[in-house]
């Protein structure tokens, strides 16, 4: 039988790796339940991604391109600075509105990097992403730490199951804002 031409197949195998890890956590992650949940054969994980890490650095990847497009949704690139609090509590009510298992499995990939080396350039280089985004709107110095209240917040609501206060945010924002 033929090999069929699937070029699509390495971005199918990271959403798997995505659903598997939100459903059963990292430690339910492996190439068997990736190529299950993707419904490919097995060879195919291993294939596009020889380790778990590798498969893990994409899977990162993805879920914080997401983060990033509704950060840049929300934040207009203003010389002037506007209402950079409440922008910043739109796009984070934004983020945790929805399903909240993305936001699960970033925190979830992202915190992974503690124990896995492979996976710390990556959350670095979102942090260095996210931090040059807000550094658009005032100085880097505040910039990084609008970023960890942000990241405190959403870990809290995480966390204790409770509901998103947008006014919270906004206040607790303002008050890092020169």
């Amino acid at each position: 039988m033929p090999r069929r031409y699937d070029p699509d197949r390495r971005r199918r195998l990271i959403d798997a790796a995505i659903r598997v890890v939100g459903r059963d956590g990292i430690a339910g992650l492996s190439h068997r339940s990736v190529a299950a949940e993707a419904d490919v054969p097995l060879g195919s994980t291993t294939y596009h991604f020889a380790t778990l890490e590798e498969l893990m650095v994409a899977a990162l990847r993805q879920v914080n391109e997401n983060f990033a497009r509704v950060l840049a949704e929300r934040l207009p690139d203003q010389g002037d600075g506007g209402d950079l609090a409440g922008d910043l509590a739109d796009a984070l009510g934004a983020w945790l509105s929805g399903d909240r298992t993305g936001v699960e499995l970033e925190y979830e990939l992202y915190l992974a990097a503690l124990r896995r080396p492979a996976l710390r350039p990556v959350a670095a280089e979102w942090t260095e992403d996210a931090a040059a985004l807000l550094a658009r709107r005032t100085d880097p110095v505040t910039a990084r730490a609008l970023l960890a209240l942000m990241d405190g917040i959403c870990l809290q609501v995480l966390l204790t199951g409770g509901s998103y206060d947008a006014e919270y945010a906004r206040t607790a924002l303002a008050r890092l804002i020169p």
